[in-house]
């Protein structure tokens, strides 16, 4: 007889974080403690119903065993556990893995957790020298380069190619802090005007102050398991990654990055087409970085991203409400756990959670994307919510 058995489906059944920001005294552990806390009240669990367990790295925390350590540290002994290191693409990977161990049967709740005290717990030297490492240690990492560097790069040459200007990426950094503005845990809440941006500090040309990601402290949390949640049935149902390139210079062409080929994947295994997506949680590092995603993925013509943003489209009143809690430009990124806010924004929209920050109608079908390196490594995920 055929085996007809089919995967058991993953479903994200809590999440958890502390505001981003600056949390003096509080080691990464701490703040991944504390987002781990919530997480598991969120999805009324005990610390032994946890059988799996994935840490994201931490650059304040270089331990060579970070998920044995947080494993003693918040008290679990889970059957499975491991640590990820993707850039910025680790959060959405580990998701993509906990819906594998639990598809596979291998764990039934899978605690995914991330955390860095970047901002209070390491100079700027230090932030420097660690960034830098993305660049090749042969031809890059010797000519003084940094990831803004890389990313300025990109977007001379993006915007040379689709005629793109400074004032259209600034209209995203605007939309981003607009959204901020509305959650309380966000890094930065200030609002700010395509002026001030274009105004700011130059930090790696075309990019400057504003158009760049701030260092926060923080930490995010989620449960991935056989079993919903009360709020809603959310589950993880598509996923596909790509890695063409580790360094700039081995990219063969900013048009090509592989973000396009990582959703396609996740779009052929949820069964869904882009027009089924009614929320978009899209990496933002930097605005190039969101305005590259956005338009080889799809969800804008080549050069047009700026035109939807002023048209209202990524509005949380438009068609395609994007990065409602203000995305890495303005929520913060502390590291892995910057790119997994996107995941537990969508969540909680989809969820009916997001409290004063709410869509009108919770989306039925969210599409998040991640990217790490230099637009290195690609993740997307399709979070679909289920009838009760």
């Amino acid at each position: 007889m055929t085996n007809t058995t089919h995967p058991a489906t993953a479903y994200i059944r809590a999440v958890g974080n502390t505001p981003f920001g600056r949390h003096e005294g509080h080691s990464a552990l701490d703040l991944m403690a504390r987002a781990a806390t919530q997480a598991l009240n969120g999805a009324q669990l005990r610390r032994s119903d946890i059988d799996g367990l994935l840490c994201g790295y931490a650059t304040t925390l270089p331990h060579l065993m970070l998920s044995t350590l947080f494993s003693e540290r918040f008290a679990l002994q889970p059957r499975y556990a491991h640590s990820l290191q993707l850039g910025g693409a680790s959060g959405a990977a580990m998701l993509d893995l906990a819906r594998e161990l639990v598809r596979a049967g291998r764990c039934r709740h899978v605690l995914v957790v991330a955390g860095e005290n970047r901002l209070s717990g390491q100079s700027r030297d230090s932030a420097i020298q660690t960034l830098a490492q993305v660049g090749d240690a042969d031809y890059e990492v010797p000519n003084g380069a940094s990831v803004p560097a890389y990313y300025g790069l990109l977007a001379s040459e993006y915007l040379h190619r689709t005629g793109t200007t400074q004032a259209d990426l600034a209209e995203l950094a605007v939309l981003m802090r607009s959204n901020a503005a509305r959650h309380p845990d966000a890094h930065l809440r200030t609002p700010i005007t395509v002026a001030e941006v274009l105004a700011a500090k130059p930090i790696a040309a075309p990019l400057g102050l504003l158009d760049c990601c701030p260092i926060s402290d923080g930490a995010m949390a989620m449960v991935v398991s056989t079993e919903p949640g009360e709020h809603a049935r959310i589950a993880i149902a598509g996923t596909g990654q790509a890695h063409r390139h580790q360094h700039l210079t081995a990219m063969a062409d900013v048009m090509q990055c592989g973000a396009g080929q990582a959703a396609q994947q996740a779009f052929a295994e949820a069964g869904l087409a882009l027009a089924d997506v009614d929320y978009l949680g899209i990496y933002d590092s930097f605005t190039i970085t969101l305005a590259m995603l956005l338009e080889e993925i799809g969800f804008a013509p080549r050069g047009g991203a700026a035109a939807r943003v002023r048209a209202g489209d990524f509005s949380p009143t438009g068609v395609l409400p994007l990065n409602t809690h203000g995305g890495l430009l303005s929520f913060g990124h502390c590291g892995v756990a910057g790119g997994m806010a996107h995941v537990a924004e969508a969540w909680r929209q989809m969820a009916g959670q997001a409290g004063t920050r709410q869509l009108p109608a919770p989306p039925r079908h969210a599409f998040v994307h991640a990217d790490g390196g230099v637009m290195s490594s690609h993740v997307s995920l399709i979070l679909s919510r289920e009838a009760a």
